[in-house]
């Protein structure tokens, strides 16, 4: 499980992850968390985080949430729903995400975004698809 998470992580710095400035805290057997220092190029035009870096962290939280129960292929998101509750303003953003059923190729999790004063901003559910490994090498 931290094997795939570590060459995640150390691949991401050239993907989306780096894009968004992620930064990966920690696994607990349960949980996944990351963290991001929220600038002026997150924010829109009213100068709150913008909703689509919101979701995008919380895509990736609970992404890697549900690869680390399933590490012997790729998960991808087949259904996100979110909830903006509050609005983050720059500064450092804590994601926290975990799943919460698994069954059969399928696998519903949780996130949620906190900003440093522990004020919620968002909160997300998904479902995310476990792809073998064997399938993944049939398309590559």
């Amino acid at each position: 499980m931290e094997e795939v998470l570590r060459n995640m992580i150390e691949d991401g710095d050239h993907r989306f992850w780096g894009l968004l400035g992620c930064k990966f805290l920690g696994y607990d057997g349960e949980r996944v968390r990351l963290a991001m220092k929220a600038g002026l190029q997150h924010t829109n035009s009213m100068g709150i985080i913008h909703g689509g870096v919101l979701t995008s962290l919380m895509d990736q939280a609970m992404g890697m949430a549900a690869l680390a129960l399933r590490p012997q292929g790729a998960c991808v998101t087949t259904n996100l729903n979110v909830h903006f509750l509050s609005a983050m303003k720059e500064g450092e953003l804590i994601i926290t995400a975990r799943v919460v059923h698994e069954g059969g190729r399928t696998l519903t999790t949780e996130a949620e975004i906190r900003d440093s004063a522990d004020t919620v901003g968002a909160i997300a559910t998904a479902t995310f698809r476990s792809i073998p490994q064997s399938r993944l090498q049939e398309k590559g």
